[in-house]
């Protein structure tokens, strides 16, 4: 399975960006073709650890259908949406993760 796991880091404003991919974001990742699952750690503004503030892993069956989705308007409307809440950054890892 191919795996993009995204760690944003703490934002400017936890509270707003809370609001933002749990009202916005996520609704619109869901929209991706191809995507087998959403996970996502969200983590409180109060308890949220000093590295990061929230990681969140999407779920494809291969690198050819994640291009397929990140390349869907729905897949370039996820990505554009990042820059209007991830204030703190982000970072993106796609990896290919076996079962054992």
């Amino acid at each position: 399975m191919k795996r993009v796991v995204v760690v944003y880091e703490l934002p400017s404003n936890p509270t707003e960006f809370e609001r933002h991919y749990r009202g916005v974001h996520i609704p619109l990742v869901k929209k991706m073709p191809n995507l087998v699952a959403l996970e996502a750690s969200i983590s409180g503004s109060a308890s949220a650890p000093h590295e990061w503030h929230t990681v969140a892993i999407m779920t494809f069956r291969n690198q050819a259908e994640l291009d397929e989705s990140l390349a869907s308007p729905e897949g370039v409307a996820a990505v554009e949406d990042v820059s209007r809440f991830a204030t703190g950054g982000c970072r993106i890892f796609t990896c290919e993760f076996e079962s054992y």
